[in-house]
């Protein structure tokens, strides 16, 4: 399979809604969350080129995000997700490799961070220089946690004033590279 992997500008926003749905029915099959975001939240990503989109011809197939904390501080390479007629077939990685130069180059300054139930995501994390860590050592953003709110297992985070949950903390220091 062929796949044109690019950074996103206004023309993607066409695929906006799809995207959408391909995040909520994910996190609906894993049982765990992927933030839910609007449809507008996602073109306003696009649009900014703080983005990354696969595609099949004219069809999105995969999709990732970058958002910052704390004045750029923080940034999180968030929302990755694959069309499921498209998994398992290296496309996952190649975005994350993708955003994770968009975020450097962008962000040389920041710290990248992400939080993830998933192994494959743990694994390809690793492989590019992240390191598992305590909640402590992530944002303190409030509005980064909000996003964890429509996730099944929020309670425990909520129980543990946000030091653990069953997600793992993964932390990349660009200045350490």
């Amino acid at each position: 399979m062929q796949f044109n992997i690019q950074v996103t500008n206004k023309s993607h926003e066409k695929h906006a809604h799809f995207i959408c749905e391909i995040m909520e029915k994910a996190a609906k099959v894993r049982g765990t969350g992927i933030a839910k975001r609007k449809p507008e939240y996602i073109k306003e990503k696009m649009s900014q080129g703080n983005a990354v989109i696969a595609l099949d011809g004219d069809m999105a197939v995969g999709f990732c995000y970058i958002e910052s904390w704390e004045g750029h501080k923080y940034v999180a390479n968030s929302g990755l997700i694959i069309h499921p007629d498209y998994r398992k077939k290296g496309l996952a990685k190649a975005i994350k490799k993708e955003i994770f130069e968009l975020s450097k180059t962008k962000f040389p300054e920041s710290k990248l961070f992400g939080i993830t139930t998933s192994m494959a995501v743990m694994k390809i994390n690793s492989d590019l220089g992240y390191k598992p860590v305590a909640f402590s050592e992530l944002t303190t953003d409030e509005n980064f946690w909000k996003g964890c709110q429509n996730c099944t297992n929020y309670d425990v985070l909520q129980r543990t004033n946000k030091t653990m949950c069953l997600c793992t903390g993964m932390v990349c220091d660009f200045k350490e590279m």
